[in-house]
């Protein structure tokens, strides 16, 4: 049975409720990393009693010659504890204090001050390699950052029922879907919702098309053939014809009456165009869970009777809407002619997403030129009481905009017939390219005498691998409010920030392990981890800054930060293996384990970002 939303008094009371439990004040707060944060907090606490709510401000130093971490807080407690009766006396002496309040620890090396208080430490390498070795032994996951939050909606994707998905849906679900993984590592149960556009005055003009051509009602994706060619002859027959118009008008009345004839046909091509979604989501090795406009069709009056009970709704020119603060058009909720809108779904939406589903963070992952809708749709809200006024708590909305995929024309990416690209083409491009690449190498090492063992599913396997991850990170690369040029052969590079470089740098990973002849497993076991040198230990730093990078890009929803982290720490693992050999020299075993625990956070970076990586090249 669906869940009324005007019911009294559960609807309100649900909220209140929810409002009122554990999570609703929650806040991000670094529960691990940065490194430092547990350690300088006790000592700022310690320092300053009288200022328990001081956040540590934490940041890695910039010359790091002074250390790894800077401690910031000296000039911001100055500023309000001066003239309090302390007996600091400026930003310096309260570094100081801070710097020799910091608990006794094996992880700090050394600490020092800089300018006007600020605290530099530098880690302990034996800390830094026992808890690098722990994660080889324990696993990555042990690393995983823990965010306040329990559970998230991410809604992205959400194509169009009866229109092929081309590359404007590109980036909503390469960057949801990467949203959704690094949220699911942080522990956070997420429902991945695929919001499609199956409910709308189209369909009548779709279904009344389809009797025609199909007189029994019976129908498949065989017979309707290209599912776009089929939505374009019917708009065309609609503007044309003024007598299908009107029954196509009649036809909505129908379908949303419930007439059986009229559901049948609408769930026909629904599931046809299911289909064909799945075709890019299978590629994409993208999951998600549909609910579509429809499904929340029928919680759409009670919602809007439950914002009237507000006092938000009111008549203009004969529409219902509700006029936000700021913005000289309102929130129209209901049409002139009775109808209703995306406003009145996504308002059914996000309550059931509140209510029913207990959501404490809504991610909706659309592009940029949606952003003014969503500002005012969160902002009624807001103003209903369903969502606090305080964006840092919760229950809380986020719209993730993101720019446009361009041709190297500049312009929006288009075939050269002027046609929106289709994504299941573009992806099977991407394959068709990689694969000619992989031959191309192979001819050259067999000239050069070098013995070729691939089996045909072997580099089928790897064209699509590296072909789908090249054509994910060069969106995910960017940060996404940016508008970006979709270029294959800049994306196809094996040189510079691309995923064909960032594979086949894990692959060479993997090869010295393979070529050491040592088995990696029992390295684990018994061998020892040593950061001596100079490149040795920037490695280990990067690799332990990986949780907090993805706290970041989680706190932020910038999945960028996280392809920088991935491109540096390849870089960081070349400057190592250029300078440090590691097979055949005294320190190989602890070498081999360097090299496995780069390989082992390669893995889980490509796993967030929905790349699969590849072993040998």
């Amino acid at each position: 049975m669906p869940v009324d939303p005007s019911a009294k008094p559960d609807s309100d009371q649900q909220l209140i409720d929810f409002k009122n439990s554990s999570h609703s004040s929650s806040k991000f707060h670094p529960t691990t990393l940065p490194i430092t944060h547990n350690s300088i907090k006790v000592s700022i606490k310690a320092t300053l009693p009288e200022e328990p709510d001081v956040v540590p401000l934490i940041v890695a130093c910039a010359k790091k010659e002074f250390g790894d971490y800077q401690c910031n807080n000296a000039m911001s407690l100055w500023s309000k504890t001066k003239g309090k009766g302390t007996n600091f006396k400026g930003p310096q002496p309260i570094g100081q204090a801070i710097m020799q309040n910091l608990p006794t620890s094996d992880m700090i090396e050394s600490c020092s001050i800089a300018g006007p208080g600020f605290v530099n430490v530098k880690l302990s390498k034996q800390w830094m390699a026992k808890r690098i070795q722990k994660m080889l032994k324990d696993g990555i996951d042990t690393w995983a950052p823990k965010l306040s939050v329990k559970r998230a909606i991410v809604d992205f994707s959400s194509p169009n029922i009866a229109k092929e998905m081309h590359v404007g849906h590109l980036r909503s679900t390469i960057i949801g879907d990467t949203l959704a993984r690094m949220l699911e590592y942080c522990k956070v149960e997420v429902l991945r919702r695929n919001h499609v556009g199956d409910w709308g005055t189209q369909f009548g003009m779709l279904i009344e098309f389809l009797f025609e051509k199909f007189p029994s009602g019976e129908v498949n994706d065989q017979a309707i053939g290209d599912l776009e060619v089929f939505y374009k002859a019917s708009k065309q027959r609609f503007d044309s014809d003024s007598d299908f118009k009107e029954r196509a008008q009649q036809a909505v009345v129908s379908l949303q009456g419930g007439e059986e004839k009229y559901r049948k046909a609408w769930a026909q091509i629904c599931e046809i165009s299911r289909k064909g979604y799945e075709k890019v989501y299978q590629r994409l090795g993208v999951h998600l869970e549909e609910k579509g406009e429809s499904f929340y069709n029928p919680y759409i009056p009670g919602t809007l009777d439950l914002l009237r009970e507000k006092g938000l709704i009111e008549e203009s020119e004969g529409a219902q809407v509700i006029f936000i603060e700021g913005k000289k058009i309102p929130l129209i909720v209901v049409k002139r002619d009775g109808g209703f809108n995306y406003a009145s779904t996504d308002l059914a939406a996000m309550w059931y997403r509140l209510n029913v589903e207990k959501a404490e963070w809504i991610i909706y992952v659309t592009d940029v030129g949606q952003r003014e809708h969503f500002e005012m749709f969160f902002t009624a809200a807001k103003r209903a009481g369903w969502l606090p006024i305080d964006e840092s708590k919760y229950p809380k909305t986020s719209h993730v905009g993101f720019g446009l995929v361009l041709g190297d024309d500049g312009k929006r990416f288009r075939t050269r017939s002027t046609e929106v690209v289709k994504l299941v083409d573009l992806l099977d491009e991407a394959k068709t390219r990689c694969k000619a690449a992989i031959k191309e190498q192979e001819e050259a090492r067999i000239k050069r005498g070098i013995v070729v063992d691939w089996t045909d599913e072997e580099r089928d396997r790897t064209a699509e691998e590296v072909g789908y991850g090249a054509v994910k990170y060069a969106d995910l690369k960017n940060n996404r409010l940016t508008n970006y040029t979709f270029n294959f052969d800049q994306m196809l590079n094996d040189k510079g920030n691309t995923a064909v470089y960032l594979l086949y740098a894990h692959a060479r990973i993997c090869s010295i392990i393979r070529k050491s002849g040592k088995h990696i497993e029992d390295l684990k076991k018994e061998g020892e981890l040593i950061l001596e040198k100079d490149e040795e230990r920037k490695l280990g730093l990067h690799l332990l800054q990986f949780a907090e990078v993805v706290e970041e890009a989680c706190t932020n929803l910038l999945p960028n930060v996280l392809c920088e982290y991935l491109y540096d720490l390849s870089e960081k693992f070349t400057g190592f293996y250029s300078e440090c050999q590691v097979v055949g020299s005294a320190e190989e075993t602890s070498r081999l384990l360097l090299c496995e625990a780069t390989a082992v956070v390669m893995r889980k970076c490509f796993h967030l970002l929905g790349i699969t990586p590849v072993y040998k090249i």
